[in-house]
């Protein structure tokens, strides 16, 4: 069946600034050409009448997937209802977020689908950014990329419930190909570093473990509690007023005041702070090394976060770690890190081209043998930047 839309909403890898964008923090990050397809005609009565076709009703919303089993079907019009763990939350989040702004009248009858496993590239943003630009341009809804990135991601934290920041939407939404997105979580201010010409190539490896993970079921949201209340020690410790937790970050802490409190709150709450002080100090000197083409500085920053992100922020499941011990040791790896939250899912690097095949075969072999049990489900995909979510001609 042909559709008359088709959205393509990347997938996102983040080379520095990992787990700090929910504390306000910098982080930065490239849209990639592998992503979510989403292919949809918009329900219009009228036209189905003249055309003679079966039709949904107007206000109604229809989608298949092509990665998932079974049908997603709701009133665009009618109040969100709670969340039911499907694949369809992630619709109704988006409509949740729209209908709180607009008018939603139109719904769509799509189908969507994914090009790479789920896993650490933040494929529940790109749909759910998806979603958001189908619904709009059903209801002749106007959005600048930005406001698609505030949309969608208020969609995640209050409906599907993940205490994220903006980075993920940010990368799928403002994303391009030929830079790097650098954006600072707490006056939303962001810009695309374009490549220096100095700088080699590289390409992206993606690495995925075999185990598949939901950041709502994992550790993510704990972490988040953990940064707050890293937090409000300092605060208390300093005799200044505290806020409300959700009003609470640790960018607004200064890190003398970190360094003056981190002996007295308890080890776990330290080593959350010293992974966001350290990280913002990273992104700082990782922004400057892709703007003088220094890749080489840019990838053991990123390996640098990565040892932060497993000994100080206390992520990383044993097959991570193991990925990411082996590729750090492999020529032609420049740096990289877990991708995503880093519970499960998978590790990216970057690579110099001309190192592909061999990283691709010691790193499986050497993989395998520590984990043999993941045969089946062990993959390595190699990706380039992408520009970021769009609508594609059909």
């Amino acid at each position: 069946m042909e559709y008359q839309y088709h959205i393509f909403s990347p997938y996102r890898v983040c080379p520095l600034g990992a787990h700090v964008d929910h504390q306000h923090g910098l982080v930065t990050g490239f849209a990639i050409d592998k992503g979510v397809d989403l292919y949809f005609d918009v329900n219009d009565s009228q036209k189905s009448k003249v055309e003679g076709q079966r039709s949904w009703p107007e206000n109604h919303v229809h989608l298949e997937s092509r990665t998932f089993e079974g049908t997603v079907d709701f009133d665009i019009d009618a109040p969100t209802q709670v969340r039911e763990h499907h694949w369809g939350d992630y619709a109704r989040g988006a409509k949740y977020a729209l209908q709180k702004r607009f008018e939603l009248r139109r719904g769509i009858t799509g189908v969507i689908q994914g090009s790479l496993p789920v896993g650490g590239l933040s494929s529940s943003a790109a749909v759910l950014i998806a979603y958001v630009m189908a619904f709009a341009k059903a209801n002749d809804i106007t959005l600048q990329p930005f406001e698609v990135v505030k949309i969608a991601s208020e969609a995640e934290r209050e409906y599907i419930g993940l205490n994220n920041g903006l980075l993920d939407q940010a990368c799928i939404a403002l994303g391009k190909k030929d830079g790097l997105l650098f954006l600072d979580c707490d006056s939303n201010d962001w810009r695309i570093i374009k490549r220096n010409p100095e700088m080699p190539e590289f390409e992206i490896g993606i690495f995925f473990s075999g185990l598949t993970r939901s950041l709502v079921n994992s550790d993510y949201n704990l972490r988040v509690y953990e940064c707050k209340t890293a937090a409000w020690n300092m605060l208390a410790y300093m005799d200044q007023p505290l806020k409300t937790f959700d009003k609470t970050f640790l960018r607004d802490i200064p890190k003398a005041t970190f360094e003056k409190t981190r002996i007295a709150m308890p080890a776990r709450f330290a080593r959350r702070a010293e992974h966001f002080y350290s990280e913002y100090r990273r992104v700082r000197q990782g922004v400057t090394a892709w703007e003088t083409g220094n890749m080489k500085l840019f990838g053991k920053l990123s390996f640098d976060s990565c040892e932060s992100s497993i000994h100080n922020y206390e992520c990383g499941s044993p097959e991570l770690i193991a990925i990411y011990e082996i590729m750090r040791r492999l020529p032609g790896v420049y740096g990289g890190r877990f991708s995503g939250a880093g519970f499960k899912g998978a590790c990216i690097a970057l690579v110099d081209p001309a190192y592909k095949e061999e990283i691709q075969k010691v790193l499986t072999e050497k993989y395998l043998e520590q984990f043999p049990e993941y045969e089946k489900t062990f993959q390595v995909f190699w990706v380039k930047p992408d520009d970021g979510a769009r609508f594609v001609e059909v």
